[in-house]
């Protein structure tokens, strides 16, 4: 009899041995803002979530970049891109019909993904900012591929 979980195991394997040299990407997370406290929810703004501008450099992302938000107090997720709020404001405001999926004060994670060869994706050493209450940062991990990543973006 064919054990399932190996078998798939195999041929999940022999998969990735036969494209790591096609130059096939893979979509890694790249940064993310962690905890960030809602500041406001626009529903008659047209989208997107407006970021601290120093929150977003702080994480390796960038202005109209797609990021995924997860609601920690209610376990919703969607997609949307940012904005730039201003610098050291701490703004975290979700807007338009996102707005419906969080309310002022919740716990959000904000990630940022970026699409790589496997061999970059192997070093990946990703932007983590943890934030207070406030938004203001009080952990943040040193991303060693920063200048790497931003060369490879470009």
């Amino acid at each position: 009899m064919i054990d399932n979980k190996k078998f798939v195991m195999y041929t999940f394997r022999n998969i990735l041995n036969a494209t790591e040299g096609l130059g096939m990407n893979k979509i890694m997370y790249s940064g993310k803002i962690h905890r960030a406290t809602v500041t406001d929810a626009n529903l008659h703004y047209e989208g997107s979530i407006t970021i601290d501008k120093y929150l977003i450099e702080q994480a390796n992302m960038l202005v109209y970049e797609k990021v995924h938000v997860v609601n920690i107090n209610n376990g919703s997720r969607f997609e949307t891109y940012i904005i730039e709020g201003e610098a050291h404001s701490g703004t975290v405001c979700v807007n338009g019909a996102a707005s419906r999926l969080v309310q002022r004060g919740d716990k959000i994670i904000i990630i940022a993904y970026m699409s790589m060869s496997q061999e970059l994706a192997k070093t990946l050493n990703p932007a983590v900012v943890k934030v207070d209450e406030n938004n203001k940062i009080i952990i943040q991990s040193d991303s060693l591929q920063t200048e790497q990543l931003k060369e490879y973006a470009s």
